[in-house]
Parts: structure tokens; C-alpha cells; sequence
């Protein structure tokens, strides 16, 4: 296969002609409203037979989000027929969407073409990479991958198979650490597909916690100050929880969001962006010098006077 050593590893890099680590978008305009508003979902596995299915509940993103989120799952088995029908189920949302694939999205075999034909329509796919969404505001996403949770985490230890499982697991959480670090907004949200912490996949049976993803994870989310983090994976976990940094982090998978609502089609988190300074000329700016830490505490104010989590609704 010819291309970049990214080209041949990463296929969203290989789709997108091997673009950078960190890129960004086309320049949009700070929402006026001063708060960003954030749509995630993931788990809505489109079968080749689900034409319009979420066409018109996608389309509401435009209302009621800025941007909205896609944690993985997209397809059923990663069929490119699937990931076409993706595509024309979003077809109609105007405002950015940005995503990870998830396991589903991986079973046929089809990575490179299903990401190329989302990438296509505009669907920013990360895999280790960052996306600049605004000045202030910037995306990391991976996969993920499973290995279990606290004491129950498994360790590089004994066979090569073993070593080999874990490897793969540290793969993902070094490649969220390198876009996180290539950020340079205040603001970092991450997008995964398996889960961060233990706390959303409780609810699932005990003995699958394993499977459905690694507090490894996490340390990149706290080590760089995310301000939320976004995943998929576990339809039965619980909604929200934090990092032991205190990240908040959400369980957006579908069947879950609708567990408790049937009508809903995704959740919006809300952040409080931090402020613009005003120079001598008039024209507004972006203020320099924020720091991580003044974006996380705008991102909290506005998460205390929702109440506190869940800090948003659709």
C-alpha cells in the first residue's frame, strides 16, 4: 500500500489524504449567545434498511446544537452500503459533525471506503487526531479500546498474546494523549467510543465490564484538563460520572438515551466559552493567555447554575 506511515495505519488519516494530527475547519463564527453547545450520540447502528429512519431527528441538531458529536457505532457491520446510509441520514445537518468509528464500524472489513465516503460529506472522523473547531474550542478523539477497569485492569504480563491485547489498549490512550497535546485551545473535549471510566458502564453485566473499555483512558482526559468527554459502547451502563480529576464524562449511546426517553435522539452539553477581549480598535478578539484551567472553570460555572450534572438537555 503506498502512502504515509500515518496513511497506512490510520485509515480516517488515509481518507482524509493523510492531513495533519491537529486541523481544523473551515472559520466559523463564535455562537453569539457566548455558550457552545455540544450534540452527542453514538450507538444508532444503521442497517442498509434503515433509510430515514434518523434523518429528520439529526436534522433537529441544527436548532438545537452547534456542533454535534458522533461516539462511534454508526453502522451495524461496517458495511460501506451502511456507512452510505450514514451518510444520507445526515445529510441535512448544516453544523459541523465530528466522530470516531466504534467496533461495529470495524467488523466488515471496509474501514478505508466507509471513512472515505463519510469524510466526503463533511464528517470530520478522528482517530488520534485533533480538530480545531474554534479558536477556543477543540476535538480528540479515538476509538478506544477494552482492558478493564481499576484493580481489574490486565497488565502487560506473560504470553505475547497478552502483551499484545494490552498493547493495543496503551496504543489508543497514547494516540488521545498526542491530539489532546496538539491542541492548543482553552477548551478540549474528547470523543471515544469504549468507555474512560468505570462509573457509565455500571448497569452492564459485572462480568463484560472488561470488554467495554479501560480507565487508561482517562488519564489523557485529566492530564490535559478536558472539559468534557463523550463515549459510547455500553447501552445498558449509566449516563454520567467524572474522572477521578473530575472530568465530566457521558454515556451518549442511543438505547441508553432512550431508556429513559424514547423520543430522544441525542444529548446537549452546554459550555460557557470563555471570554473575548475587546481592543483599542473595537473589533473583538480572542482574549489571550487563557489557560485550560479558566476554560474548565467557565465550563463548570455553567454545569452549577444547570444544577449540576446532567448539565444540558435536548
Amino acid at each position: 500500500m503506498q502512502g504515509s506511515p500515518e496513511q497506512r495505519t490510520n485509515p480516517t488519516a488515509s481518507a482524509r489524504g493523510g492531513l495533519p494530527s491537529a486541523w481544523r475547519g473551515p472559520e466559523r463564527r463564535r455562537p453569539a449567545s457566548g455558550v457552545l453547545r455540544v450534540a452527542a450520540v453514538g450507538d444508532f447502528h444503521c442497517g442498509i434498511g434503515d433509510v430515514g429512519l434518523f434523518r429528520d431527528t439529526f436534522t433537529e441538531a441544527n436548532v438545537k446544537a452547534d456542533v454535534l458529536v458522533l461516539a462511534g457505532d454508526m453502522t451495524r457491520r461496517g458495511e460501506l452500503a451502511e456507512f452510505k446510509v450514514v451518510a444520507g441520514e445526515l445529510a441535512d445537518v448544516k453544523i459541523p459533525v465530528v466522530g470516531v468509528l466504534g467496533n461495529h464500524d470495524y467488523e466488515s472489513g471496509q474501514v478505508a471506503e466507509g471513512v472515505a465516503e463519510l469524510t466526503s460529506r463533511g464528517i470530520h472522523l478522528l482517530d488520534g487526531d485533533g480538530f480545531q473547531l474554534l479558536d477556543q474550542v477543540g476535538f480528540a478523539g479515538v476509538k478506544g479500546y477494552m482492558g478493564g477497569f481499576g484493580r481489574g485492569t490486565l497488565t502487560a504480563f506473560g504470553e505475547p498474546e497478552t502483551k499484545a491485547f494490552v498493547g493495543a489498549t496503551i496504543a489508543q490512550v497514547q494516540a488521545l494523549e498526542r491530539a489532546l497535546r496538539r491542541l492548543s485551545t482553552p477548551i478540549r473535549i474528547a470523543v471515544t467510543h469504549y468507555a474512560p471510566i468505570l462509573a457509565t458502564v455500571l448497569g452492564e453485566p459485572e462480568i463484560i465490564h472488561p470488554y467495554l473499555g479501560s480507565d487508561r483512558l482517562a488519564e489523557p482526559l485529566d492530564r490535559y484538563g478536558c472539559t468534557v468527554a463523550f463515549h459510547g459502547h455500553a447501552h445498558s451502563g449509566t449516563f454520567s460520572g467524572r474522572t477521578t480529576g473530575g472530568v465530566p464524562v457521558f454515556n451518549v449511546s442511543l438505547p441508553l438515551l432512550r431508556r429513559d426517553d424514547p423520543t430522544r435522539s441525542f444529548f446537549v452539553y452546554e459550555i460557557q466559552l470563555p471570554p473575548v477581549a475587546t481592543p483599542v480598535g473595537g473589533e473583538s478578539a480572542s482574549a489571550p493567555g487563557i489557560s485550560s484551567a479558566s476554560a474548565s472553570a467557565s465550563a463548570s460555572a455553567t454545569r452549577a447554575a444547570a444544577g449540576g450534572p446532567p448539565p444540558g438537555a435536548d
